[in-house]
Protein backbone atom coordinates (compact mmCIF):
# COMPACT_ATOMS: atom_id res chain seq x y z
CA UNK A 1 0.00 0.00 0.00
CA UNK A 2 1.15 3.52 -0.71
CA UNK A 3 1.43 6.00 2.13
CA UNK A 4 -2.04 7.02 3.26
CA UNK A 5 -4.02 4.37 1.38
CA UNK A 6 -7.24 3.31 3.10
CA UNK A 7 -7.78 -0.30 4.20
CA UNK A 8 -11.18 -1.76 5.10
CA UNK A 9 -10.80 -4.87 7.28
CA UNK A 10 -12.48 -7.04 9.92
CA UNK A 11 -11.18 -7.16 13.48
CA UNK A 12 -12.64 -8.00 16.90
CA UNK A 13 -16.15 -8.55 15.54
CA UNK A 14 -16.34 -5.24 13.68
CA UNK A 15 -15.54 -3.84 10.26
CA UNK A 16 -13.02 -1.00 10.40
CA UNK A 17 -11.02 1.40 8.26
CA UNK A 18 -7.49 2.61 8.79
CA UNK A 19 -4.89 4.60 6.93
CA UNK A 20 -1.75 2.80 5.86
CA UNK A 21 1.08 3.55 8.25
CA UNK A 22 -1.16 3.82 11.31
CA UNK A 23 -2.21 1.24 13.88
CA UNK A 24 -5.53 2.82 14.80
CA UNK A 25 -8.83 2.61 12.98
CA UNK A 26 -10.58 5.88 12.20
CA UNK A 27 -14.29 6.41 12.76
CA UNK A 28 -16.43 3.95 14.65
CA UNK A 29 -16.46 0.20 14.12
CA UNK A 30 -19.11 -0.83 11.60
CA UNK A 31 -21.53 -3.71 12.00
CA UNK A 32 -21.58 -4.41 8.25
CA UNK A 33 -18.89 -4.61 5.61
CA UNK A 34 -21.00 -2.43 3.31
CA UNK A 35 -21.04 0.46 5.81
CA UNK A 36 -17.29 0.24 6.36
CA UNK A 37 -16.61 0.06 2.61
CA UNK A 38 -18.76 3.15 1.99
CA UNK A 39 -16.88 5.13 4.65
CA UNK A 40 -13.51 3.89 3.41
CA UNK A 41 -14.41 4.76 -0.19
CA UNK A 42 -15.40 8.28 0.83
CA UNK A 43 -12.09 8.79 2.67
CA UNK A 44 -10.06 7.35 -0.23
CA UNK A 45 -11.84 9.60 -2.74
CA UNK A 46 -11.31 12.67 -0.56
CA UNK A 47 -7.60 11.90 -0.17
CA UNK A 48 -7.18 10.62 -3.76
CA UNK A 49 -5.58 7.36 -2.62
CA UNK A 50 -6.17 3.64 -3.09
CA UNK A 51 -8.89 1.79 -1.16
CA UNK A 52 -8.03 -1.80 -0.24
CA UNK A 53 -11.00 -3.94 0.82
CA UNK A 54 -10.39 -7.22 2.64
CA UNK A 55 -12.70 -10.14 3.35
CA UNK A 56 -13.36 -11.23 6.91
CA UNK A 57 -10.48 -13.72 6.61
CA UNK A 58 -8.03 -10.93 5.73
CA UNK A 59 -7.68 -11.75 2.03
CA UNK A 60 -7.85 -8.74 -0.30
CA UNK A 61 -11.10 -8.89 -2.26
CA UNK A 62 -10.96 -5.57 -4.09
CA UNK A 63 -8.77 -2.55 -4.76
CA UNK A 64 -9.93 0.79 -6.10
CA UNK A 65 -7.78 3.77 -6.98
CA UNK A 66 -9.14 7.29 -6.61
CA UNK A 67 -6.16 9.25 -7.89
CA UNK A 68 -2.45 9.15 -8.61
CA UNK A 69 -2.70 5.63 -10.01
CA UNK A 70 0.66 4.90 -11.67
CA UNK A 71 -0.96 2.24 -13.88
CA UNK A 72 -3.09 4.93 -15.57
CA UNK A 73 -0.25 7.25 -16.54
CA UNK A 74 -0.28 7.83 -20.32
CA UNK A 75 2.78 7.17 -22.32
Amino acid sequence: MAQGDIETYYEDGQWKNKREGTDRAFGAGYSTKEDAVAAGREAARADKVEHIIKNQDGVISEKNSYGNDPRNVPG
